[in-house]
């Protein structure tokens, strides 16, 4: 028998998944308890506590979702590239598709749903803000392989290049979180990656 307060056949793995694209679309201060409770079909506040523990705890489980399911997608299409250049762009347009994928809300979770929180809602924003700080490690350690294959020389200075490209990444994210179209994003990819051959053939400071 379901719960006091929880509907019948309550999911909660699709719960949370209603959860996440609220949480990116609204952000956490601009998700309220009875926007939650609406899209996960009407559950109670007594429920909704029993389920999730609290709203900033849905809020890290729904960015945790998001990595794991959204946020892996530029990373897998960064690593399974032959080369650290097809693999940086691959990456870069994986992530433009996903920013701007139709029916979902656009630019990125992890940049938009708490950038800069109130005093009271600092554990969102540090949450999230770890898992960024992640990025330019994925990137340095696909080019760190890149090295060892001999697809970059030994000198090369990767850890600008990793920083330049979280930073476009980035910006992809804000661009399409403020309406750049799909098209236009590719476009900046395009400029991007035409820094390839000054950003790679820059070599480490002795």
């Amino acid at each position: 028998m379901a719960k006091r307060g929880r509907p019948a056949g309550f999911n909660r793995a699709q719960a949370l998944e209603r959860a996440m694209e609220l949480f990116w679309e609204r952000g956490y201060e601009g998700t309220t308890l009875e926007h939650l409770q609406a899209v996960m079909g009407g559950i109670s506040p007594p429920s909704f506590y029993n389920a999730f523990g609290s709203k900033e705890h849905l809020f890290k489980e729904a960015a945790d979702h998001y990595v794991a399911t959204i946020g892996v997608l530029p990373v897998c299409a960064l690593e399974e590239a032959i080369t650290a250049r097809e693999g940086i762009e691959a990456m870069l347009r994986r992530a433009v598709e996903t920013f701007s994928e139709p029916g979902k809300p656009h630019g990125c979770m992890l940049m938009h749903s708490a950038m800069k929180c109130a005093p009271a809602n600092q554990g969102p924003q540090s949450y999230l803000s770890a898992i960024r700080r992640q990025a330019p490690e994925g990137i340095l350690l696909r080019l760190k392989r890149a090295v060892s294959e001999s697809d970059l020389p030994a000198d090369t200075d990767i850890s600008r290049i990793a920083q330049f490209y979280t930073t476009v990444a980035s910006g992809l994210a804000l661009r399409a979180g403020d309406g750049a179209s799909r098209e236009d994003l590719m476009v900046a990819v395009d400029g991007a990656m035409a820094a390839w051959d000054g950003l790679s053939s820059a070599k480490k400071h002795r």
